[in-house]
């Protein structure tokens, strides 16, 4: 298994090879309650990857909604990535915003993709060189989406799975939204959480912005060799505890893009 993540050393160390390709995974909002402690400063090359604006389906009233294939090749041709390109993405706020970008790359089909481990504030607390931020126009690369469906799940595979129980689906809301503590704070959803789904905080799998090591997240996820599935409030925390588990298991992974947004707002069944 090749380790999805890398370290601020190692990012140093490979700063000029011609194939690497620096993305910041840009998300105007978070429920994490942090701030970007830095906001005019960028990795030294980084390119922006623009979740909500560029790599969603942006007609589709569910946010941070998969894009087609069309929509993503398009947008990553615009970066200048092409397909023999090593990807690093990173976010201002430590782990966030990283693994959905990443995980959209894995669910296109590029599998040379990584995750900066603390993203900027671990990249700037080592000392490592940063520079304002700045508007690019790159050459156009040959970048191809090749959609892995498998990878990404809908609602009717949910509530199938409710039924046949073959996955074990994960929660990376907070335990107070997940067991309808605290409204939710999306207007007009329901309280509570998908019948059948455990609760991984993804605040939880994480220590000073980056993740816990491999043998604290075993202590804590106890995985056992059933395929996984992740929601949370909107498709993006799914992917920080998906990330977490590709740290220490091969067991097939996907995500319920829709989450918490489309299955509170439903009339599908629910638990509190």
């Amino acid at each position: 298994m090749t380790n999805p993540i890398v370290s601020a050393a190692w990012l140093q160390d490979h700063l000029n090879d011609p194939e690497l390709i620096i993305l910041e995974a840009k998300l105007d909002q978070n429920q994490s309650g942090l701030e970007n402690q830095n906001p005019d400063l960028q990795i030294k090359g980084t390119r922006l990857f623009d979740i909500k604006n560029n790599f969603s389906e942006t007609s589709n009233a569910l946010p941070n909604t998969f894009p087609t294939p069309e929509q993503f090749t398009i947008e990553s041709q615009k970066l200048g990535i092409n397909k023999n390109s090593t990807i690093i993405v990173y976010d201002t706020l430590g782990i966030y915003s990283s693994p959905r970008a990443w995980w959209m790359f894995k669910a296109m089909g590029h599998s040379n993709v990584f995750v900066l481990d603390g993203g900027l504030p671990e990249w700037i607390k080592e000392g490592y060189p940063t520079e304002n931020r700045q508007e690019t126009i790159y050459t156009v690369g040959n970048f191809e989406a090749k959609l892995q469906p498998k990878l990404i799940k809908n609602k009717e595979h949910i509530l199938e799975n409710i039924k046949t129980k073959e996955a074990v689906l994960m929660d990376a809301r907070s335990q107070d939204r997940f067991y309808a503590a605290h409204e939710e704070p999306r207007a007009g959803l329901r309280s509570g959480h998908i019948p059948g789904s455990i609760n991984v905080p993804f605040a939880t799998l994480q220590k000073d912005g980056k993740y816990k090591s491999v043998a604290e997240l075993t202590d804590i996820l106890q995985l056992n060799g059933q395929p996984l599935l992740f929601t949370c409030g909107s498709g993006i925390t799914a992917c920080i505890v998906l990330l977490a588990c590709e740290l220490i298991s091969d067991n097939p992974k996907a995500i319920y893009d829709g989450s918490w947004t489309e299955w509170g707002s439903s009339d599908l069944p629910i638990e509190k």
